[in-house]
């Protein structure tokens, strides 16, 4: 089994899986996050990747710059939106002035980081009053299809995290705030199959295990699927978003 450094680095290799099998972020977690910045922020998203959370930033008013440590990731994103700012920097140490932006946002990466380094980095490049926003979002295994997928991925570091403590943060900041949402997505074939490719542990899985798991995936989704009003093959995927906000003291 790779290490976590390795999970956390292999993203990048399966930057096409990534976005087309991950989910965007809902309106509402969006809005939540960035209420404390006020209007038409300056926002960091911090390893942004291929540019879920970017996207859904800039559909709420956020003027953004996009960081993210893996360059085939951020290619992605820059394909997909041109006109954002893009930097190849982590949440550890990022090449923004001191007291840059309004707010801070990480999508499905906090529990990559150095808490205390990452905390601290963060805390410099705000504002004071600044807001520091995490989110994720994690598949609703109260729906038995759904918690047998899970099985057959194995569970991820983002899932223990979230079914524990929590995540937690450092000086400069005080206690999270939390609010969550439920919504649901639907997939066909090859999209929830990207989806699954995208994981950290499916990318680092040997080959042979690679195989099995998406060809266990496959028979599940036969079992599980249904046709929509266009008669295509699809699965209902249900979701919580889990948003958690800090104010820079």
């Amino acid at each position: 089994m790779a290490t976590r450094d390795e999970m956390a680095a292999s993203f990048g290799s399966a930057a096409k899986e990534y976005e087309a099998g991950r989910p965007s972020y809902p309106a509402a977690a969006v809005e939540w996050l960035l209420a404390p910045a006020g209007e038409h922020p300056r926002v960091a998203d911090v390893g942004a990747g291929t540019g879920k959370l970017t996207a859904a930033l800039l559909d709420a008013g956020a003027d953004v710059i996009a960081v993210e440590p893996d360059a085939a990731m951020l290619a992605a994103l820059r394909a997909a939106l041109p006109a954002v700012e893009t930097l190849i920097d982590s949440a550890e140490r990022m090449k923004l002035p001191d007291e840059s932006v309004d707010a801070v946002v990480l999508a499905q990466a906090w529990h990559w980081v150095d808490v205390v380094a990452a905390s601290a980095e963060v805390g410099r490049v705000l504002k004071p009053g600044g807001v520091l926003g995490l989110v994720w979002n994690i598949r609703d295994v109260s729906t038995p299809w759904v918690a047998r997928l899970g099985a057959i991925m194995k569970g991820s570091h983002a899932e223990e995290l979230l079914s524990g403590a929590g995540p937690a943060v450092a000086a400069p900041f005080g206690a999270l705030e939390h609010e969550s949402w439920r919504w649901s997505r639907r997939l066909t074939r090859s999209e929830l199959a990207a989806m699954v490719r995208s994981r950290s542990y499916v990318i680092t899985a040997t080959p042979s295990e690679r195989d099995r798991i998406l060809a266990e995936v496959e028979e599940l989704f036969a079992a599980s699927c249904h046709r929509g009003e266009d008669g295509v093959e699809i699965v209902d995927l249900p979701y919580r978003t889990e948003a958690f906000r800090s104010i820079r003291r």
